[in-house]
């Protein structure tokens, strides 16, 4: 299965859905990560966190969805709100759109504790939902029956 996952800036919650998604994916699922309008590079406390529980950060980086015309995927999931509503190209409009809005672990604004239970929120969130969807890929179900329970994994607590 490959997944794109969106987010405006593609520097912390995609990049983290990307590395999650092809480490506990375990070869089943090939996960990629871009942005509308890119910053350019991954936030430090993205690859601290990753990195705090094994997980390969190398070849991570910033990147504009343009990157990926010439992709196929079978499902687009965006992870934060703003990518939700923000009009694709029409070239990723062949794709099933899927929302996991997530919040961003990068925004927080207070201790180092309070940071790191966020990131450890959303690092949870995503390993839980990638471990569904590899389950999932072992079962005999069509493509429409797979996208529809990637979408409800966006309305149920994964913790």
């Amino acid at each position: 299965m490959k997944l794109l996952f969106i987010c405006t800036h593609n520097r912390c919650r995609s990049i983290l859905a990307e590395a999650i998604a092809n480490y506990y994916g375990e070869g089943k699922i090939e996960a990629f990560s871009a942005g509308s309008s890119p910053i350019g590079e991954v936030h430090p406390l993205t690859i601290s966190a990753l990195k705090a529980r094994s997980i390969p950060t190398e070849g991570l980086r910033s990147k504009s969805w343009d990157e990926f015309y010439d992709h196929e995927f079978d499902a687009v999931i965006s992870v934060c709100d703003p990518a939700a509503h923000e009009p694709c190209p029409f070239w990723l409009n062949q794709y099933p759109q899927i929302h996991w809005g997530l919040s961003d672990p990068s925004a927080i604004k207070g201790s180092t504790e309070l940071v790191n239970k966020a990131f450890e929120a959303a690092i949870k969130t995503l390993k839980n939902r990638m471990n569904a969807t590899k389950q999932w890929l072992d079962e005999d179900i069509d493509a429409k029956e797979l996208h529809r329970r990637l979408q409800k994994l966006a309305n149920e607590s994964c913790s």
